[in-house]
Order: structure tokens, then sequence, then C-alpha cells
């Protein structure tokens, strides 16, 4: 390839699987937010399950549940997403309890039926990236078991954080660039887009029926802010403490959980007439 020749990406997260971990997971605002999810990951899954994770990224959710005796399919549509989190996953001694697959949201559908899961989850706006929601439903409903979980977290329409910081700027568009219909494209590097979409609590528990129930609903990152303001979080560390104990306190509040950065939601698999 010659010096000036664009790379171009066989999968957009490829564009960025380098540089995450700096840019997100070791941030100050990333470590509140992963914090605050982890919490609601240990309460769904105890050590011994068997789960099936959907755009595991750098693998840093799949390592956190693996050291704690939960076994994790890692999946991801990022090739270098995944070569990432396997070097984590060798770093830590985790090949036991910790697989990868390059694998698309949409795809899981493809995994063998014989291998149930005992959950599933999502974490940090993977399911934004998939244009049908329902083929995610009926994939995960086709490999989980009845009564087990699926915790999902993902970009929802509101979040007062950046429409309030877009708006003082003037940036009308971005502020409000959650509600387009059809999402925004964004541009993760060289070439390299991918279409986000935010769908709302209801238009995600609507795709996920009949095969799933809502049991509950939490916002992640009320008073944290959105992770492109780390430079402000880095000036008041203090704030983003008081930050993470109020979302603590009144991320699951009616009114507070829907305005957050981002949305966690809880899942129960519902038992279909004739299944055991």
């Amino acid at each position: 390839m010659s010096a000036t020749q664009p790379k171009v990406f066989p999968a957009p997260f490829d564009a960025v699987a380098s540089r995450y971990d700096d840019t997100f997971t070791s941030s100050i605002i990333g470590r509140a937010q992963r914090a605050a999810v982890w919490k609601e990951l240990t309460r769904a899954f105890r050590p011994g399950d068997r789960v099936l994770e959907i755009g595991c990224g750098t693998g840093v959710d799949a390592c956190h549940l693996g050291e704690r005796g939960v076994e994790v399919l890692a999946c991801d549509p990022s090739p270098e997403m995944i070569d990432v989190a396997e070097g984590s996953v060798r770093k830590r001694g985790l090949q036991a309890v910790v697989r990868t697959c390059v694998l698309r949201g949409e795809d899981i559908w493809s995994l063998p039926a014989d291998q149930m899961f005992d959950g599933a989850f999502s974490n940090f706006g993977a399911l934004n990236c998939v244009e049908d929601l329902s083929s995610v439903a009926s994939g995960l409903a086709r490999l989980l078991r009845p009564g087990s979980s699926a915790v999902l977290c993902w970009m929802g329409p509101f979040c007062l954080w950046e429409m309030l910081s877009y708006l003082l700027r003037g940036n009308f568009a971005k502020a409000f660039r959650r509600l387009r219909l059809g999402g925004v494209s964004a541009k993760l590097g060289h070439q390299a887009f991918v279409q986000v979409r935010y769908p709302s609590v209801a238009a995600l528990a609507k795709a996920c029926t009949p095969q799933f129930r809502l049991r509950s609903v939490q916002g992640i990152g009320v008073a944290v802010p959105p992770s492109y303001l780390e430079p402000w979080a880095r000036r008041h560390s203090r704030l983003i403490r008081w930050s993470e104990q109020f979302d603590d306190c009144f991320g699951r509040w009616p009114g507070f959980r829907s305005i957050g950065d981002h949305v966690l939601v809880r899942l129960e698999r519902v038992q279909e007439e004739g299944e055991e």
C-alpha cells in the first residue's frame, strides 16, 4: 500500500480499535459510566453462568465477568476490536472462560442453537449501530433459556447533557441529532463511517416483544456527562464523583432515567408456549 493511498476499513470500528481504551475505557467518564453498568451485570449474572456479549469492543466487560467466574462468548463485527480483546483475554489468563468471535449482532441467529446461554448483554451503543433490532431479539430468543436476562445498554434519544452543551454553543443540529429519524452518520476515521440510531426504550421493548419482558430501566450518564466532555471532567473531578453518586441514587427514577447519555434495560426471556 502506498503512503498516499487511504486505508479502507473492512468494519467501521476497526478505525478506532487501537485507541478506544485510551480515549474511553481509561477516561474518567468512561470508568464512571462503566462502573454503573457493571453493578447491573453483577446482579444479573453469577459464577458458572454462560453469557453472550453483543458488540464486545476491546473485551473490557467480558474480562470483568470472566474474572468473576462467568463464561462469556464475546462477539463483535470488527476484527481489529476482536484482536485487541483477544490480547486482553490472554494477558489476564482468561482463555478458559472468555472466547471471542467476529460476528454482527444481526447475525447471532447463526450461532448453534444447541449451545444455549444463561443470559446476554450489550454495552455502550453496539445496538445503536443495528438497523433491525427485531432480528437481534429473535436471535437472542433462540439462544437464551426461558427466564434468563438480557442486559442492554445503548444511547437513547434524549441526553440532557448533550442538548444543553450544544445549545449553549449555538449548535442546534448536534443538540437534537439523536431525534433524527433514521439516525445520523458518524465518522470514526478516514473513510470509516457508521450509521447511528437512537431508539427509545419503548421502541426497543416493542422490537423484543413477545420474546422478552421489560424488567427494569436505568439511566447511565444522567449527571455523569458524555465521553466527549472528558477535558471538562478532568478539570472537575470532584463534580464527577458527586455525579456518580447522583446517578446511583436517582438513575432509576422516572424522568431522570430517560435523559442520560445511555439507557440500561434488563429484559427477561419469556417462556413461550411449547417450550420446556
